[in-house]
């Protein structure tokens, strides 16, 4: 079958009106936005109503940046318009003008039909699904690296993850993308599963369950359920890699018509490591073992948890046929570092700087992390939003591992006293422990009590603001 044209403005009158006008064909789009500020010549603008922004008011400064076409859910004034509303269909012989709005109920919704109709003329492309709690991002970003040493990949952008982020994704794959990698996130029930029918994975990518956004979700089971959408709707040829490691994402295997491939540090799974040793900012080393087979493995990813993350992108590379040569080039590349930050700090200190968002199992390998590297280790922890029912339970898992890994504990906000009341009962000196209710004394005890030879991990919710502290602490704003 021959690959399909370029994306154009015919497709996209197609996909949501079912006439095909032959005038739209030359029109060629470059791909979607729903910001007004990342339209370029051919974009589709995508005006959607926001609590405190409406898209409508940026129509205009998209067709100024030139953007081709855009959705609405009204007409605009002086601008070219085909009105689609109510399911009619484009007018016989249609002979577009441009910049054109087109008309939609529901201009979401239209997003998302435009990107399920254009995945589904990608009939050769193979799409890699990823999703989990924690480990998403750099699980695609790695993933990515790997199958980019033999096919033609595509990549979502960011963390575009959501019922917006990912179908304007899917509307940037070209015709001759071999592989794409899509991160699919989770908030409520029938997210995921709304994301797997645009991106029609055929294989699916599960990191983990932890609780994070357990205060949306209701419970760490409901965040199973969420994210088992992903493996529940690959079809019998498709592929679920799971974490062997973690039981949620290993039940999934009863959940999925597709043939399982576990990978983990247990050698019952198809893919396992052992013999893992932290190098602390160089990295970490370890043996890989497939059927029979043992390769010894050094990446430059920080942290024993992102033996994990490689195992995951190496997994993908063994399923789409690659060889070890070409999969261990990919893991060495490295780029999949996105969040966690190693800076010079004040008098000499070491700054790791990880305040993207925390979860206790994001921390927990943030701490793991800090307790290879050699200096005293000074853990600032902020609260940990969104955990619900396991918010206590969640911060004493943090407390009771920061008492053995911190020569120095120092917590910001409310929820953090009890990782600070924890660490002190597991065995931690009153006297190395300070607690704040904001960043700003945070940041006055630690301008004084950092020294040289300290290494420093900052991590935390981004509703603490644990961010402010790293900028205040660098070596670059003392001097």
């Amino acid at each position: 079958m021959s690959a399909p044209r370029p994306l154009s403005l015919a497709d996209i009158i197609e996909a949501l009106s079912g006439v095909r006008p032959a005038a739209a064909e030359s029109l060629a789009l470059s791909g979607a936005v729903h910001d007004s500020r990342e339209a370029k010549a051919g974009s589709l603008f995508v005006a959607l109503r926001g609590e405190r922004v409406d898209g409508h008011d940026f129509v205009q400064a998209a067709f100024a940046a030139g953007a081709l076409a855009a959705l609405v859910e009204r007409p605009l004034d002086g601008i070219a318009t085909l009105d689609l509303r109510g399911g009619q269909p484009a007018p016989a012989g249609f002979a577009p003008s441009t910049p054109l709005c087109i008309v939609v109920d529901d201009a979401l919704q239209a997003l998302q039909q435009a990107a399920r109709f254009w995945r589904r003329k990608l009939s050769s492309l193979r799409v890699i699904g990823i999703t989990g709690s924690v480990g998403k991002t750099t699980t695609k970003e790695l993933t990515a690296d790997v199958l980019g040493q033999r096919y033609r990949t595509f990549k979502s952008v960011g963390n575009f993850n959501n019922e917006i982020g990912l179908p304007l994704s899917v509307l940037s794959i070209t015709p001759d993308t071999e592989r794409a990698v899509l991160e699919m996130g989770f908030y409520v029930i029938g997210e995921i599963a709304l994301l797997a029918d645009i991106a029609v994975p055929e294989v699916g990518v599960v990191t983990n369950v932890g609780t994070v956004h357990a205060s949306r979700a209701g419970s760490q089971e409901a965040i199973y359920q969420g994210k088992a959408e992903l493996v529940q709707s690959l079809g019998s040829d498709g592929i679920a890699i799971l974490n062997y490691d973690d039981p949620f994402v290993k039940r999934m295997a009863q959940e999925t018509k597709a043939r399982v491939f576990f990978y983990g540090l247990d050698p019952a799974a198809d893919l396992w490591a052992d013999n893992i040793e932290g190098l602390g900012l160089d990295g970490v080393r370890f043996r890989l073992h497939y059927q029979g087979e043992t390769l010894h493995v050094r990446i430059p990813l920080i942290g024993r948890h992102s033996v994990h993350t490689a195992l995951r992108a190496a997994a993908v590379g063994v399923i789409e046929g690659m060889d070890w040569g070409a999969i261990l080039s990919g893991l060495r590349m490295g780029n999949a570092q996105l969040r966690l930050m190693a800076v010079p700090g004040r008098n000499g200190s070491l700054l790791l700087d990880d305040t993207y968002n925390a979860s206790p199992e994001s921390t927990v390998a943030a701490l793991n992390l800090l307790s290879e590297l050699e200096g005293r280790k000074v853990a600032v922890l902020g609260d940990m939003l969104e955990l619900g029912q396991y918010e206590e339970q969640g911060h004493r898992v943090v407390g009771n591992l920061a008492a053995r890994v911190a020569d120095l504990l120092v917590t910001v906000g409310p929820r953090a006293h009890i990782i600070a009341q924890t660490a002190r009962s597991a065995g931690l000196q009153a006297a190395a422990v300070s607690e704040f209710e904001d960043t700003e004394g945070a940041l006055a005890y630690l301008k004084s009590a950092l020294t040289a030879g300290d290494v420093v991990l900052v991590k935390g919710s981004r509703g603490v603001h644990m961010d402010k502290i790293v900028p205040d602490l660098e070596e670059r704003n003392e001097r």
